[in-house]
């Protein structure tokens, strides 16, 4: 009779070594915004002035709602609550494809006006413009690729609740994918007042 080795602890000190280097990715992006703010500070305001905030603000609540209710899955499945927990991921999944579909709708009205990086109508608007949308599309495209990776970790995770493998005395998989998931929520909340709210 074979006993299966667990480290709970050991995977979820792992798990906050890579949001470390994440968190260390994301800072090294909001330094470059710093300077960049710093040397066009007029010309940053007025290229914040031309996002939708709308679309930033239905993102923001998209994504808030979406850790609560990745968080209501933990507690539901040390509860045993399997159907319930299922049900939240698919939630969180689901809201996730709300923020990608809402951002890509966002994405089509300004390359539709001509502002992405590379056009010659961006070019026109001057440098602190330009190098606002330049580091505006890397760094909530790079977002955007980490909301992806999030949405499939939780589907990955809610598989293996169904087939019983991720149970209420066995969940550190979930834990970590919630951490993730929290730590792309926290990000976003920085990037909307910096890009959409700046005066």
């Amino acid at each position: 009779m074979s006993i299966e080795h667990r480290d709970d602890t050991g995977a979820r000190f792992g798990m906050w070594l890579f949001l470390y280097t994440e968190v260390i990715l994301f800072s090294g992006l909001f330094i470059l915004y710093s300077v960049g703010l710093a040397k066009f500070p007029q010309q940053f305001a007025e290229a914040s002035h031309k996002l939708n905030i709308y679309f930033g603000t239905i993102n923001t609540l998209v994504l808030l709602t979406s850790s609560l209710t990745i968080a209501l899955a933990i507690t539901a499945i040390q509860k045993n609550k399997i159907k319930l927990t299922l049900n939240l991921c698919f939630v969180t999944i689901f809201l996730a494809i709300v923020f990608l579909i809402n951002k890509y709708f966002e994405w089509s009205a300004e390359i539709g006006h001509g502002i992405y990086p590379g056009s010659e109508h961006l070019a026109e608007m001057g440098p602190g413009i330009t190098a606002f949308f330049n580091l505006y599309y890397f760094t909530a495209g790079l977002h955007g690729f980490h909301i992806l990776i999030g949405g499939t970790l939780i589907a990955v995770v809610a598989t293996l609740i169904a087939k019983g493998k991720v149970t209420s005395d066995r969940y550190t998989l979930l834990e970590n994918s919630a951490l993730y998931w929290h730590l792309v929520d926290l990000v976003w909340i920085f990037l909307f007042p910096l890009y959409y709210l700046i005066l």
